[in-house]
């Protein structure tokens, strides 16, 4: 009986220190405190993944994008750009035309749909909340939207 408890124990702390040694901190997982004010903030930075290719056969571009060293909130004005950690949002423009919108959902992916097919581009911005680009932070996907297979 002592052998086994004996056996029963070391397996208990063996899990125990196994699982520490791979565990993250929350910051680790999501970053800084909103309630700690962070001294010299690493640059912002945007990532965008390539399109999925199904969607796209149905005239849907979904990419999934993700931002390092700011946080995606719906907080505008001259007022939000001292805040720290940063704060930005995403502005998003399709095949150049004159209009975008302003993504502050952080969702972490850009849903369009309704595209035609042939070629088309969509331009990612991640700004401040003043709506001032992060230098460098601006990412063009071109991709095509193919037409219809004919039926059988």
């Amino acid at each position: 009986m002592t052998l086994l408890i004996k056996t029963l124990a070391a397996v208990a702390a063996g899990t125990v220190l196994a699982t520490s040694a791979f565990a993250q901190s929350a910051r680790e997982i999501r970053g800084p405190s909103p309630y700690d004010t962070i001294e010299n903030e690493p640059a912002p930075k945007l990532i965008v993944d390539p399109p999925l290719p199904g969607p796209l056969a149905q005239g849907i571009f979904q990419v999934q994008y993700r931002v390092e060293n700011v946080r995606i909130l719906p907080v505008f004005g001259a007022g939000a750009l001292n805040a720290s950690p940063r704060l930005g949002h995403l502005h998003i423009t399709v095949d150049d035309l004159p209009r975008l919108w302003a993504d502050a959902s952080d969702n972490n992916t850009v849903d369009i749909a309704g595209l035609p097919p042939g070629e088309h581009k969509v331009k990612i911005e991640l700004v401040d909340a003043n709506h001032k680009v992060f230098p460098g932070q601006v990412v063009t996907v071109r991709f095509t939207v193919p037409a219809p297979s004919a039926p059988r």
